[in-house]
């Protein structure tokens, strides 16, 4: 079915799931992983959602399960996956479903925001695989109902997310409960001095895995930014959303949980079908938002940062930021939410006059100039002249521009501004 594929080296039955799941080939980092992970080695992977990392760890997970058949013990998983967010585990574990659909390898997925009534009843049928947040899955162990003695597999996912939202401490706790003798996989978009030292202290003469999307997310989308006062980004959001009837899904991220709020509250004024998705949302309040957008139903979904990774709605066709983001790799996160699959996408920032340092900070980082779109009702000409932009038309950056090369080139190795991110070398520990 897959002759000469990594997949052909996996079980018959997970054949069958992953091609009625429309799997024609591996993905880059499905192709560099999986004949590794068959072999039991440990892993540190680089990659970003979107690249097929959960079947890249999932599938020799569940081939390793199929092929050494072991008692069933209530409570003991054998497979454990820790996931930052609730949206990045109920993902996972519709991923497993998917691959699962020939096999009986029951498993379970424990996040909070919900009862937890049915989670321990799937963990009470035998559940081998454990799909599970750091907060729900601490709670369980210390009731009694989960120990972590008999995983044989450990995948630490979005491990710079678990450190933005403060879960290290937790994540150590959890390690600490594991065998010694296990199988370890740790992913991360970033990987920054505490990241790898994490991955030092999990896993063991790993394969390392470097993952870039084929095309930069940025190349694919059309970028732009507007200039407007503060008090008049909901009067322009509006403004598009009434002037592009073609923009069917669109997502809008808002920095602070009220800020998204209010934001949702006037479109639903204006008699646009959206719904609101942050940390203060129930669980069953975030899917039933997620399900309608996914479905159409409802035309915008408004965010906060929490919803710029891990959820992959197809069809997106316009993202907005209604503040830059402080932390610029949350640019790319958030506006790579459209442009999946190939398809292209419009990315629009709104930007006032307080709001330089972001605007620079950003282009820095994706080492692009974005271009300004100033032909809309309420361009503010103060925000504009504060951005330093005014009358300039469409500059290069600094960092491409030919009387600057020269000197870029001489102090690109030292100035952090002009690369972004650096990523370390993962033999460092």
């Amino acid at each position: 079915m897959y002759e000469g594929s990594v997949f052909g080296k996996l079980d018959q039955k997970l054949q069958h799931a992953i091609k009625d799941a429309g799997y024609h080939a591996p993905t880059p980092i499905q192709e560099k992983s999986i004949d590794h992970l068959l072999e039991g080695r440990d892993l540190i992977g680089c990659a970003q959602t979107g690249t097929g990392k959960t079947a890249a760890f999932m599938l020799p997970i569940l081939n390793h399960l199929l092929k050494v058949r072991k008692a069933r013990h209530t409570g003991h998983p054998r497979a454990l996956v820790l996931s930052p967010t609730r949206e990045l585990a109920a993902q996972t574990a519709e991923n497993i479903k998917k691959f699962s659909k020939y096999i009986e390898l029951p498993f379970a997925c424990v996040i909070g925001g919900v009862n937890q009534f049915h989670q321990v009843k799937d963990i009470k049928r035998g559940a081998e695989t454990l799909v599970a947040c750091p907060g729900r899955l601490i709670d369980l162990m210390t009731q009694g109902i989960i120990y972590l003695d008999q995983v044989e597999c450990f995948v630490l996912d979005e491990a710079d997310r678990m450190l933005d939202m403060g879960f290290f401490p937790d994540v150590r706790r959890i390690i600490s409960k594991l065998p010694k003798a296990r199988q370890s996989l740790f992913f991360s978009a970033t990987l920054s001095p505490q990241i790898l030292k994490l991955a030092g202290e999990l896993v063991t003469d790993p394969v390392q895995v470097m993952i870039s999307p084929e095309t930069p997310t940025v190349e694919k989308i059309n970028q732009k930014v507007m200039f407007v006062d503060k008090g008049q980004k909901d009067a322009l959001l509006i403004h598009l959303l009434q002037q592009h009837p073609e923009w069917k899904k669109v997502i809008v991220f808002a920095k602070m949980r009220h800020g998204a709020d209010r934001v949702n509250k006037k479109l639903m004024k204006e008699g646009i079908k959206s719904a609101a998705i942050h940390s203060d949302k129930t669980q069953a309040q975030r899917t039933r938002a997620l399900e309608a957008f996914k479905k159409g139903e409802n035309r915008v979904l408004v965010a906060t940062d929490i919803a710029s990774r891990g959820i992959d709605v197809p069809e997106v066709s316009c993202v907005v930021n209604m503040e830059l983001p402080l932390e610029t790799e949350s640019y790319v996160h958030r506006i790579g939410r459209t442009a999946r699959a190939g398809e292209s996408g419009v990315a629009i920032s709104f930007v006032a006059g307080d709001e330089k340092a972001q605007l620079k900070a950003v282009e820095r980082f994706i080492k692009k100039t974005i271009p300004i779109d100033r032909d809309h009702p309420l361009h503010s000409e103060e925000a504009d002249r504060k951005n330093g932009k005014e009358g300039k038309g469409l500059p290069q950056a600094p960092w491409i521009h030919p009387a600057n090369k020269n000197r870029n080139n001489r102090k690109r190795q030292g100035h952090k501004g002009f690369q972004g991110r650096r990523q370390p070398d993962f033999g460092q520990k």
